[in-house]
């Protein structure tokens, strides 16, 4: 983890080596006339538990322009009340779109508590002003009736926030590409869950690991992911190893509404890191 020394002597570095000016492009780009370019907060774990304001600004100043949260207990996002956390960020000319939620331990018996929690998350991300909220993932579960009951649930979530004009996703990782009874985890919950109440939050990355194709997936279903997570091995761009062209053009093709960067593993200083991942899509002309 970065000590607070090494983490602000990095952040001055980055700042005073300036940073790539951004494209004017058509619709798709931020109200302030920047790329959309997003964030997934996770990217940057250690040096928001280190300085939450001065990570945000850092932030700000590469040229993202929307953020997805990761972080939610007890009414509060990143230790601020959603009102602050709102206002801290729209200061720096950002806005909050999305939020990651892994919510209670759920089962059948424990229905209505798990929907009392998803309540007054609800009710606290509305007041940030969030489009989306996302499940980051689930427990592993060994029959399809099991996943049929996480099916339901999700639709129950998808079914409350839809009232308030809120959607809720389901962020994937590369288990979901393994199969159970012979079903593809992944297809089972797209087929299974209302595409009026559940969309797929689809890690590009994950599912290069899983063995397919993100955009097959966006082919075989266009109208389920209207989110997506934009990562690599470490870097965006760094691996080669996916064609972040055509996933771009394919989902802007299928009304994409929303991107976030995540980086997991880094080559450098986290905070580099996520620069350098904003630097290559903001270089990229199909990056709107």
């Amino acid at each position: 983890m970065t000590n607070r020394r090494d983490f602000l002597r990095t952040s001055s570095l980055i700042l005073a080596g300036g940073l790539m000016g951004n494209q004017m492009l058509h619709a798709s780009v931020a109200d302030n006339g920047k790329k959309a370019i997003g964030l997934q907060l996770y990217s940057l774990r250690d040096a928001m538990k280190v300085d939450v304001l001065g990570t945000l600004k850092q932030v700000a100043d590469m040229g993202y322009t929307t953020l997805e949260a990761a972080n939610y207990g007890d009414g509060k996002i990143y230790g601020m009340t959603p009102a602050d956390f709102k206002k801290a960020i729209k200061d720096m000319g950002m806005k909050m779109t999305s939020a990651h939620l892994g919510g209670p331990n759920y089962t059948k018996e424990t229905h209505n508590q798990a929907m009392d929690w998803w309540k007054k998350a609800l009710e606290d991300h509305l007041e940030v002003g969030v489009k989306f909220m996302v499940k980051p993932g689930m427990p592993t579960l060994k029959t399809l009736d099991e996943l049929k009951v996480w099916c339901d649930f999700y639709n129950s979530i998808g079914e409350l926030t839809t009232a308030s004009k809120v959607q809720f996703g389901y962020h994937n990782h590369s288990h979901e590409f393994e199969k159970t009874e012979g079903e593809i985890i992944y297809d089972f919950m797209i087929k299974n869950t209302d595409p009026k109440k559940v969309f797929f939050e689809m890690d590009v990355y994950w599912v290069m690991r899983g063995g397919y194709k993100a955009v097959d997936y966006m082919n075989k279903y266009p109208d389920r992911f209207p989110v997506l997570h934009i990562k690599d091995e470490k870097e965006i761009g760094e691996s080669g190893q996916l064609d972040f062209k055509s996933i771009y053009e394919t989902a802007y093709k299928n009304g994409l509404k929303d991107s976030f960067v995540e980086v997991e593993r880094y080559n450098f200083d986290p905070i580099v890191s996520v620069k350098k991942s904003y630097d290559f899509l903001n270089a990229a002309p199909y990056v709107k």
